[in-house]
């Protein structure tokens, strides 16, 4: 018996149904074939709930028509204010005009606790704002239902694996794949929802909450309106597992976590977040880390507040790039609504300027999600005073840290704003007095976060955080919550580091590794008193001097240049991006000279970077410039040269916009302390540090090369300075299990010889020398017949062509180490070739996740041009011209081909291609040939 798609449906089915959602049939509901509600259930829940209102029959049917008037063509808006009516109800005129209007909420969210808005306020200010289910209803009124094998005609008849209704409202659409049946991925059910389904029933999509795609073992959850990598498991069920759940118990994880009736309820109601505008179709459900992190931070603000409480929030750590301005959304959703709360005024505050640009931007286009029309960044000190005087309750302001030092008049007394703080390891927890003895007397001074505290004495401050630190505790209390960079790497949120160490190869006395020991001893905490500042001084003079050393910096320079460029020659690095961090600015412009001395073209002015083509539309965004570029301020005592190439804050804000697109010139970034923080661009793969980093910064830094992005296996920092202890201890104080996601460079060397090794034993009985010490056609012949050998049989291709990838994923990494012979290269570079070749043949429809060497595969493209078995290449061309497969001339090409593997892999991909053209012709006997088809070859 098979665990079939039919088996896993019933499976979910059941699962539900013990979660709480009955089972029903779709042939057994009364409905339209072309609709989607189930009106009855929609019109009973709203008879009973508004029972005491005397809501009227003519009532009900115009809500299920306000519902069903809008339009499917315009998906996304529509869907847009279907959610917003779902999660925030509407108004409603009654049919008795003497009557106050109803109030409509088309779920019974009674148990989740919001703002009881009056009606009378709502109609005043013109707007609709969410309001709580009469009192008289204590308990969950809702109808629940799972239905399968509903039928909808739309533009075509389509029957969807499973959908989730509450009270006749279609919310989470299930689509699954079978487990057993390895052709079947979850990535086709995303495809069969985001593209069939939305072309031939979009009706269903107007009421869509979110969908799931399952197949058992892999079960992810998404917007509609998002791309397939934003789709994510749900691994905790109550945000206190001890361990996260993988594989089939995922499944269980997901059902009992998401699907539990009160949170799907209060993720549907608080946690998608739809902008007021936006100029994509954007649409964000919440990741589970996002939705515990907010729920338990309300649930700490609300016991520690103000002025009952200590005003201590709580701190919520979480890793870098895990989506923590998200979270800071649905937290200040969450307030904003709160019954408890009554429309608390939230400050935010980040300890940068363009922190706090990235926070507005989002933040203004929420203004409907959070439910205030007061959303402002603010320029000043006094534009927030001005702006909070008179003011008892609501609006969201946005503000730096460093503005609270403008003055130190009160801002307010009151004791419901909330204080939300992002970064908050730095200077927002400041709060040790300082002071100099001067010839004019004793001077105090303060840390920023002081001011801030003594402004807002009766406030109550959360700290959101990815790198924390004891100071962080103090100020924002205890943690509340926290994802790690383990979990951020398992979730699929980021990718593994890979440390790789090169500071002995450099330091001309390898004693002086012992004096930057020291000197992070030394600065592991930051000093307070005058004595420890004096003897940083005196240590990072020391340090100046050892990193600044002329001869030291040449042999940097040339170490840097060949590792980088034999990483863009081996195409181990996704866009040739990297940063190099420097110490001082001195050091980095004397690094910056020896470098360009070594290869003087990278400083010469270029449209884009060899072998890229601009369109018309790129060459308005691409401004031609130099590979390699220093990212500093001016400074007034700067050399003219070095004055003139740092450039304007506006040039500035320019090579961000520059290093940001893949296709620009400008490949390498020389920085001291800009970009280390908040600076992210998801393709760049490569970060050298020859700088010392305190503990707390050292996070950040590294992180800035974790983004996930397409062919981007892991990044890798590679350390000038030698900072491995320092990095651990930075982890292991976030957490334990964090210090394994930093892989050393020994692991990718490892892995790389394990594969050489498990593929030797592979093609033992195949003769490869004339790959390695023949002439060019006899290479030609040799890769050719490898490919041919590695095709023996399916279980044989399966196995080569997984040892390849896992082979090139590790050898990305770690192919700028000496950790390898020439020997070991070779054979490296002959397997990628003969992947690449039975890559060509097999290539489906779904796109290769391995970088193929660039060099390699061109050299086989062309060789195999003059063999008469170009078509290989052709074939994955989705623009290439239309074949004739059954001419003749065609035929006789492919008879050319003596290798009978080859050949049977080319007819089955063109019969194949044949087959699909003519299901265009004739539907039902194209399927016909597909089955039969797929007989014979499967």
């Amino acid at each position: 018996m098979k665990f079939t798609e039919a088996k896993l449906e019933e499976a979910i089915v059941e699962l539900l149904g013990e979660a709480g959602y009955p089972h029903v049939s779709g042939d057994t509901i009364s409905r339209e074939s072309d609709e989607v509600l189930i009106k009855d259930d929609l019109r009973s829940f709203l008879a009973s709930q508004y029972a005491s209102d005397n809501i009227t029959p003519d009532e009900i049917d115009r809500v299920v028509r306000k519902l069903d008037v809008l339009p499917a063509s315009d998906l996304y808006e529509s869907n847009k204010m279907i959610m917003k009516m779902v999660s925030d109800g509407f108004l409603l005129k009654r049919e008795d005009r003497s009557r106050k209007d109803l109030y409509i909420q088309l779920i019974d969210y009674q148990d989740i606790p919001l703002v009881k808005h009056q009606v009378e306020e709502a109609e005043q200010q013109g707007q609709l704002v969410a309001a709580e289910a009469s009192p008289a209803y204590l308990t969950d009124a809702n109808i629940y239902k799972i239905v399968n094998q509903l039928e909808i005609i739309g533009y075509e008849k389509r029957i969807p694996d499973a959908i989730l209704y509450i009270n006749g409202l279609p919310l989470v659409v299930f689509e699954f794949k079978s487990a057993i049946r390895e052709e079947a991925t979850i990535h086709d059910a995303f495809v069969q929802l985001t593209k069939r389904y939305k072309r031939d029933i979009p009706e269903l999509f107007k009421y869509n909450g979110f969908c799931v795609i399952s197949d058992g073992v892999n079960n992810k959850a998404g917007s509609f309106f998002a791309p397939y990598e934003f789709f994510y498991g749900w691994r905790k069920t109550d945000g206190s597992d001890l361990s996260e759940k993988d594989g089939i118990d995922s499944l269980y994880t997901m059902i009992r976590g998401m699907f539990d009736p009160f949170r799907l309820r209060d993720i549907i109601r608080n946690f998608i977040y739809l902008p007021d505008s936006s100029r994509k179709e954007e649409k964000i459900l919440c990741r589970y880390p996002q939705y515990y992190a907010a729920t338990k931070l309300y649930a700490n603000i609300k016991a520690h507040r103000q002025p009952q409480g200590d005003g201590k929030g709580g701190t919520y750590f979480g890793a870098t790039g895990c989506g923590k301005s998200f979270t800071m959304l649905f937290l200040t959703r969450l307030l904003m609504k709160s019954v408890d709360f009554a429309s608390p005024t939230i400050v935010l505050i980040t300890d940068r300027t363009d922190l706090d640009d990235q926070l507005s931007g989002q933040f203004v286009s929420a203004k409907g999600y959070i439910g205030d029309e007061v959303v402002v960044s603010v320029e000043s000190r006094k534009q927030l005073r001005e702006l909070l005087k008179g003011r008892n309750s609501g609006g969201v302001f946005l503000t730096t840290i460093h503005k609270f030092t403008e003055d130190t008049e009160l801002l307010t007394e009151r004791s419901n704003v909330i204080c939300i703080s992002d970064e908050a390891h730095r200077s927002q927890v400041n709060l040790d007095q300082k002071i100099r003895v001067t010839e004019k007397g004793v001077q105090r001074t303060y840390g920023f976060a002081k001011y801030l505290h003594d402004s807002l004495p009766n406030a109550t401050y959360v700290g959101f955080t990815g790198t924390p630190i004891d100071a962080t505790l103090d100020v924002f209390g205890p943690a509340v919550d926290s994802y790690t960079m383990t979990e951020s790497v398992e979730d699929g949120i980021t990718v593994r580091i890979v440390y790789e160490g090169r500071a002995a190869k450099v330091l001309l006395d390898n004693a002086k590794l012992k004096e930057i020991e020291d000197y992070y001893a030394q600065c592991a905490e930051d000093g307070a008193s005058d004595h420890q500042i004096e003897e940083s001084k005196k240590a990072n003079i020391k340090m100046t001097a050892i990193l600044g050393d002329p001869d030291r910096l040449k042999a940097v320079a040339a170490d840097f240049v060949a590792h980088y460029e034999k990483r863009l020659s081996e195409g181990a690095t996704v866009k040739g991006k990297a940063m190099f961090v420097c110490s001082s600015r001195p050091i980095a412009y004397a690094f910056y000279k020896e470098v360009v001395a070594l290869r003087p073209e990278w400083s010469e002015i270029k449209a884009c970077d060899e072998g890229e083509s601009l369109s018309e539309q790129e060459r308005k965004k691409i401004k031609p410039m130099e590979r390699i570029k220093m990212i500093m301020t001016r400074g007034k005592d700067d050399d003219e040269d070095l004055y003139k190439m740092l450039g304007s804050k506006e040039y500035r804000k320019e090579l961000d916009r520059q290093f940001k697109n893949g296709k620009s010139n400008f490949k390498i970034a020389i920085v001291v302390d800009m970009w280390l923080t908040g600076f992210d661009i998801p393709f760049m793969d490569t970060m050298y540090i020859d700088k010392p980093v305190q503990r707390h910064n050292l996070i950040q830094t590294i992180s800035r090369v974790n983004r996930k992005y397409e062919g981007k296996d892991k990044g890798l920092v590679v350390d000038y300075i030698g900072i491995k202890r320092q990095m651990n201890q930075a982890l292991a104080h976030y957490s334990k299990t964090d210090t394994a996601n930093i892989e050393e460079i020994e692991q990718s060397i490892v892995a790389v010889k394990d594969h050489l090794d498990l593929l030797g034993k592979l093609f033992h009985k195949f003769d490869s020398a004339p790959y390695f010490s023949g002439t060019p056609l006899e290479q030609l012949q040799c890769l050719n017949m490898a490919a041919e050998f590695a095709q023996i049989t399916q279980e044989m291709e399966k196995r080569f062509m997984y040892f390849v990838q896992r082979l090139k994923a590790a050898y990305d990494i770690c192919c700028g180490s000496d950790g390898f012979s020439q020997a070991e290269r070779d054979h490296v570079h002959f397997y990628l070739a003969v992947r690449s070749i039975v890559h060509k043949l097999t290539k489906g429809d779904a796109p290769d996740t391995v970088q193929m060497n660039a060099k390699v595969q061109e050299m086989i493209k062309d060789a195999l041009a003059s063999d008469g078995v170009e078509e290989i290449f052709k074939m994955g061309d989705e623009h290439g011209e239309e074949v004739d497969i059954f001419a003749d001339d065609y035929l006789a090409k492919i008879e050319k081909i003596k290798l009978p593997n080859t050949k049977i892999k080319l007819l089955q991909q063109l019969l194949a291609k044949a087959i699909g053209e003519f299901k265009k012709i004739n539907k039902v006997k194209g399927m016909d040939f597909s089955k039969k088809f797929k007989s014979l070859v499967g």
